[in-house]
């Protein structure tokens, strides 16, 4: 089993920055993917980017890209988002996500879900 633990969510204005991080334990490995989903209130959890473990080759969704970065420290196990230029709408519970040997995109293909970090962007 894998254990993902994330930290650095919080409140923001608009305009501003925020760092999540996702610390993977537990059974890691060396291929796949890490990334993070979202998802605001009353509407499905979407995704946001991801990076894979082996390469490190990035994608992002359309909503973030140019905004949102997303680093891997393979020494750590640990992945993280690095947003800037956060919006309203960028609002939700941020999940951290894994998958063994393929990238992902979709809720379905994730194997290994964190507990969720709430980000809150005021306007």
């Amino acid at each position: 089993q894998v254990q993902l633990v994330e930290s650095g969510g919080g409140l923001v204005q608009a305009g501003g920055s925020l760092r999540l991080s996702c610390a993977a334990s537990g059974r890691t490995f060396s291929n796949g993917a890490m990334g993070w989903f979202r998802q605001a209130p009353g509407k499905e959890r979407e995704f946001v980017a991801r990076i894979s473990w082996s390469g490190g080759s990035t994608y992002y969704a359309d909503s973030v890209k140019g905004r949102f970065s997303i680093s891997r420290d393979s020494t750590k196990n640990t992945v993280y988002l690095q947003m800037n230029s956060l919006k309203p709408e960028d609002t939700a519970v941020y999940y951290c996500a894994a998958r063994r040997w393929q990238v992902f995109t979709t809720t379905a293909e994730v194997n290994y879900w964190g507990q969720g970090a709430q980000v809150t962007v005021s306007s």
